[in-house]
């Protein structure tokens, strides 16, 4: 009894062409469709087997999908005098009701539920006007790199930066915003407490001679500009700090 027509769509249909150079693993694609309704199996199989490598080699291909298998031919020693003789085939069939394991249903399937669809083998070396071709763009393209390379401008030394100092910077940045917070609020609370001391200071000036109210005067002074200074240098460390960050 003859097989059925085969349901699924091959692409290419007769034929897998693989290029040289042949010194290093070639890679065929074929593409497999169900354009049915029920999910079938498929299993593929070679002459060759020693020759090539084939991901994957079986499976299911859900209704109305498509799958993409790689047939990787290995490398070997081309002989343009010698035709290649090598052949695929695609087994299928309509998945079996009730199915559980895959190698089951191949050993078990009829005949007559078997579909197949048979592909040759082609080797093909690349013209001398494709070697040229490919050359030229291969140089093309070292050349394109070359240009880019001494376009591009030096990296400043903050790019070099690693994770770790700018974690080491931005750890030493919020301590810096947590002093500088801390001398806001103690200038606050200064200028707060001169004018009390100011009253104070004028309760007590008529008791006291004008050399120790001078005294007292510049030591106050003497420490709000000691303040007002840490804060100006603070503030040029973390402008210093923010400066390299955003290089």
């Amino acid at each position: 009894m003859a097989r059925p027509k085969q349901v699924l769509v091959l692409e290419p249909q007769h034929e897998l062409k693989f290029r040289g150079p042949f010194t290093d693993v070639v890679t065929a694609t074929l593409k497999l469709t169900n354009p049915t309704d029920t999910d079938v199996c498929f299993k593929v199989k070679t002459t060759a087997p020693r020759r090539y490598c084939v991901r994957p080699n079986s499976g299911i291909i859900d209704a109305g999908t498509s799958i993409n298998v790689s047939v990787m031919l290995q490398p070997f020693d081309y002989d343009p005098n010698e035709k290649s003789k090598h052949k695929f085939m695609v087994l299928s069939m309509l998945v079996p009701y009730g199915m559980t394991d895959m190698e089951s249903v191949w050993q078990d399937a009829k005949p007559e539920e078997l579909m197949d669809s048979k592909l040759r083998c082609a080797f093909e070396m690349p013209l001398e006007n494709d070697k040229a071709h490919e050359h030229a763009s291969y140089y093309s393209v070292q050349s394109s790199s070359i240009k880019t390379e001494h376009a591009t401008p030096p990296k400043s030394s903050s790019a070099s930066l690693d994770n770790g100092e700018v974690k080491k910077i931005m750890e030493e940045y919020k301590r810096l915003q947590a002093d500088t917070q801390r001398l806001r609020e103690e200038n606050k609370q200064i200028r707060e407490n001169d004018g009390l001391r100011k009253r104070k200071l004028t309760a007590t000036v008529a008791d006291s001679s004008p050399s120790s109210v001078m005294a007292s005067l510049a030591t106050r002074e003497e420490g709000l500009s000691t303040r007002t200074l840490a804060l100006c240098v603070l503030f040029f460390v973390i402008g210093v700090i923010i400066g390299k960050l955003a290089l």
